[in-house]
């Protein structure tokens, strides 16, 4: 056995380089069932980002089924989802460029269906009885106006224009019909609630022109959460609820809401994209469904006659996407050791069959740092969540004495949640002697709604204060050096890494990707489907303009003293580049080493491999010079003012 080298940490060389990361590493999200044949959607940052429709057919065969240019990606809400659909072997999509909706038959080019404006799609659905696609439409035909939503129905032939099915509200998604054509279900929500805040679920009876009759409100309510309605094969309506403070199984029944599930876990997710689905019947009286208790995800077959709950084996511990037919069931399946993938399972034999993997890197054992879930004590007496990466290189180990440097990574949302997958972004790290405390901080998703809401009117405290006592909680430990402790996050973690590295002394240097640093500018300028996401979470505007002016470091750079890089995408419109601008020009005048990385042509979220490749590298190189350890390979510098 070979003894390991010893060098400090930060200076481990590691075969885990940004060129393994980014040259053979796909995005892998929607699933739709046809038949025997199951198609998916691969987001490839080799290809400029390019999201493509991919089939698998029932005798194994993969390819391609979108032609270049084509990019399948909808920017309803600016985050998408659900932006392609299946029938009979016909894809329809909505092409990223100029968002209309195109019909590609097998063995022909796309066609646009939808005329050349200003409206985007998504979230569809096939009504077979009436031949049309009924989907989520948002209008943004008047410029100066915000966007108006709608549910519409399209007819599968050139330039259709789209016929209003439901508006008035803000918001809707999840439009399904039921087996029979009679009758549709859907979400619908107002500002200034979020869908993890308050939805309602509608169903409405549908006439024999296509129009809408009756309708009625089955669930839901401002402080009710509804997600992911569905019309079972014997056309009962099943959804999920946080009625009892958990997201849980409910089924709509003769006029009844009957739950079927009744657990301290969450079988729902905060919808950031449309089309997310968390379970799937396999027939009338059973549903295979996932759930998370203590971060992690656990599939189960649900008797919907019984409610009997039975868990399935499989290795993974984050499981979403959710499909099935009888006797299968189809997901996107990942692990501590495993990086994600389409998998199959046969309900029948338990046989599990991995379609496709986001990559094909093998990574030798040696090199994997496991997450080590924690819970610590936190501001006003309460409980906080976090997985722990310590250094983990096969070839190397730290003098005796010396302590790792450590990144606390603060996720975005921030109504979301970390994972325990295999992240080879966080074993850049870790392989190369840097240790990551990924944090759960409260407000995140997982830990049932009385967690979820610890960030309501406190956003960049609690957050803050999470983040803090974790690095504080290992230090004291003795796992990590206290006087290098860095934070980084994108988005609203970004807004989170500003905020305590402005209002705090813990951390010695920090890394925002895309993030808040003016709470009031993002109020007023940005998209509508987070326009009133604030009034939640620090207070209504301009009503309470003090407390957002209190909350935005960029009133407060005098405080700010230690190093910060920036990253910022220049079409970004959830989060504008004159914020990250601004802030860099004020850390500059005062003197305070900063860096500043942008990117043409990225949005909220860097898809390019070239610009996630130079990204990590850039942030390895700042660290290395603010935290002074030696690089084990050259990478491309960094200019970095004041330093």
């Amino acid at each position: 056995m070979i003894k390991p080298e010893v060098a400090s940490y930060g200076s481990w060389r590691s075969p885990i380089t940004t060129d393994l990361i980014t040259a053979r590493t796909i995005g892998l999200g929607q699933i739709a069932l046809d038949g025997e044949d199951i198609y998916w959607s691969e987001l490839r940052p080799s290809e400029q980002g390019r999201t493509v429709v991919v089939r698998r057919t029932a005798n194994g065969q993969i390819q391609d089924v979108t032609p270049a240019p084509f990019n399948v990606r909808t920017r309803v809400h600016e985050y998408g989802g659900s932006s392609f659909l299946v029938v009979d072997g016909t894809v329809f999509f909505t092409n990223f460029a100029d968002q209309r909706i195109y019909r590609q038959d097998v063995g022909t080019k796309p066609q646009a269906i939808t005329p050349e404006t200003a409206m985007r799609y998504a979230d569809g659905i096939f009504d077979r009885q009436r031949q049309r696609i009924i989907c989520v439409c948002e209008d943004r035909t008047i410029a100066g106006r915000e966007a108006i939503n709608t549910l519409v129905s399209i007819e599968l032939k050139k330039d259709s224009q789209p016929q209003l099915l439901v508006f008035g509200n803000d918001f809707y998604a999840s439009p399904r019909l039921s087996p029979d054509g009679s009758r549709l279900a859907w979400l619908t929500w107002n500002h200034p609630n979020m869908p993890w805040d308050g939805t309602q679920l509608w169903v409405g009876e549908v006439k024999t022109d296509g129009s809408l009759g009756d309708t009625q409100q089955i669930a839901g309510g401002l402080d009710e959460s509804i997600f992911q309605p569905e019309w079972s094969p014997d056309g009962n309506l099943y959804f999920i609820s946080d009625r009892t403070g958990w997201w849980n199984i409910y089924r709509w029944q003769d006029g009844n809401v009957e739950s079927l599930t009744d657990m301290k876990a969450e079988f729902g997710r905060p919808q950031w994209l449309l089309g997310m689905s968390t379970y799937a019947f396999e027939s009338a009286n059973r549903i295979i469904c996932t759930y998370t208790q203590q971060g992690t995800w656990h599939l189960a077959s649900l008797d919907t006659t019984t409610s009997q709950l039975k868990p399935l084996a499989t290795p993974y511990t984050e499981i979403g996407a959710i499909q099935a037919t009888p006797g299968r069931v189809v997901f996107r399946g990942s692990s501590p050791t495993e990086l994600t993938a389409i998998v199959q399972l046969n309900l029948t034999t338990g046989i599990v069959e991995v379609l496709r993997r986001s990559s094909d890197v093998t990574i030798d054992a040696g090199y994997l740092a496991m997450p080590q879930p924690i819970e610590y004590p936190t501001a006003d007496g309460q409980i906080a969540y976090a997985l722990f990466y310590s250094p983990q290189n096969r070839d190397r180990t730290a003098p005796e004495g010396e302590k790792p440097p450590l990144i606390v990574k603060s996720h975005g949302g921030p109504t979301a949640a970390t994972s325990s997958s295999l992240n080879l972004s966080i074993q850049y790290w870790t392989s190369r002697g840097i240790a990551v405390l990924d944090v759960n901080y409260g407000g995140s998703t997982g830990y049932g709604r009385e967690y979820r809401q610890r960030l309501d009117g406190l956003w960049g405290i609690v957050d803050v204060d999470d983040c803090v006592f974790g690095a504080r909680y290992l230090v004291e430990r003795g796992k990590v050096d206290g006087d290098r402790l860095a934070i980084s996050g994108g988005s609203a973690g970004g807004y989170t890494t500003l905020c305590a590295l402005t209002f705090r002394n813990t951390f010695k240097a920090g890394a925002s990707y895309y993030g808040v640093s003016d709470l009031e500018a993002l109020a007023r300028d940005t998209h509508k489907f987070e326009s009133r996401y604030l009034d939640r979470l620090i207070g209504a505007y301009p009503q309470q303009r003090q407390l957002y002016q209190e909350r935005s470091p960029i009133n407060f750079t005098d405080r700010l003293a230690c190093p910060v890089i920036f990253f910022q995408g220049l079409e970004d419109r959830v989060v504008p580049p004159n914020q990250t601008e601004a802030m860099v020009t004020a850390l500059g005048a005062k003197g305070v080493p900063v860096a500043y990385v942008s990117f043409e042509g990225e949005q909220h979220g860097f898809r390019k491999a070239e610009n996630i490749k130079y990204s990590l590298e850039a942030e390895l190189y700042f660290y290395s010079r603010i935290f002074n350890f030696e690089l084990a390979e050259p990478i491309k510098s960094v200019v970095i003012e004041n330093l």
